[in-house]
């Protein structure tokens, strides 16, 4: 891939993490991590930071484990005034690095903005965020803002079959069966 080729910014952008803190003087950076393992962070490559409204490539030069966190070190980035520079840039890429997935699985930022739509046609609302619980996945559905039930956000679970039915991401729905008082 020829180096004018990987410069371009990001088509469909993606916040993979953010960077944290300087450490030490020598221009190494924490980085947090949004992927599900913290070190695939580092397989999606090239990186982009928005700085002042512009796109920014970012090339690593090197990263290490450092007791809890993880640390980068940029290239061009060579004490801690210019590190701090960095501070808070969130970490984008392009979607379109991501591996496609297996029939039956989705990318929490596929599912975001989708309208949950229950078995009997109730409109539960849109999704707006996820959590990981350890045994399932939890939709987090604010509710239209005229619910007959009085809810303003809803948490279901994302278990294939018995609650999620249908998931249509051409027309943005999720069908669940799930009752609308919860």
């Amino acid at each position: 891939m020829s180096k004018e080729l990987a410069a371009q910014p990001p088509v469909k952008p993606l916040v993979l993490g953010k960077m944290g803190a300087a450490y030490g003087i020598r221009g190494w950076l924490k980085v947090f991590s949004s992927t599900e393992a913290a070190e695939s962070i580092f397989d999606y490559q090239p990186w982009f930071i928005q700085r002042a409204g512009k796109w920014q490539q970012v090339e690593l030069e090197s990263w290490r484990h450092h007791n809890q966190d993880l640390i980068i070190k940029v290239k061009g980035i060579d004490d801690r005034d210019a590190a701090t520079q960095l501070t808070n840039c969130e970490i984008t890429v392009d979607s379109a690095q991501l591996p496609e997935l297996n029939d039956g699985d989705y990318y929490w930022k596929d599912l975001m903005g989708c309208q949950v739509v229950n078995v009997d046609g109730y409109e539960m609302g849109k999704v707006i965020d996820m959590m990981e619980t350890g045994s399932n996945d939890v939709l987090v559905v604010k509710a239209n803002l005229k619910d007959a039930f009085g809810v303003k956000e809803r948490l279901i679970p994302f278990l294939d079959e018995q609650v999620i039915k249908k998931v249509d991401l051409a027309t943005g729905v999720i069908e669940v069966d799930w009752d609308p008082g919860f």
